[in-house]
């Protein structure tokens, strides 16, 4: 089982939740967050003073999967997500050790 981090432009999430769900893909938890990379934020002025802005709206979407399923659901993001501009965001995946439905007790990956 594998965990999928992926960090992604906010106007992309619905996109992205729409062909993960295309996909049979519908668990996952979203979080707004703010961070910076290459893309290094942005200059603003604000009543004649500029402002660096280097953390940048973004939205983490995590989700479990099984292996059979890892490298589906990371085509799905990689090229729903992707505009070709610096800032399109970054996937992490990790190992999970077990899962547990909370409801039911269902172990592995029959609680995914």
């Amino acid at each position: 089982m594998k965990k999928i981090e992926a960090i992604i432009r906010p106007e992309k999430l619905d996109d992205v939740k729409e062909t993960l769900n295309d996909h049979g893909i519908v668990g996952m938890t979203v979080t707004q967050v703010m961070g910076c990379g290459r893309q290094k934020g942005r200059k603003e002025v604000y009543r004649g003073v500029e402002l660096n802005i280097n953390l940048l709206p973004k939205v983490k979407i995590e989700i479990a999967v099984n292996d059979t399923d890892l490298d589906k659901v990371i085509d799905v993001i990689s090229k729903t997500a992707r505009t070709g501009q610096i800032g399109d965001g970054k996937i992490f995946v990790y190992n999970i050790e077990d899962v547990i439905r909370i409801r039911t007790g269902d172990t592995g990956e029959n609680a995914i």
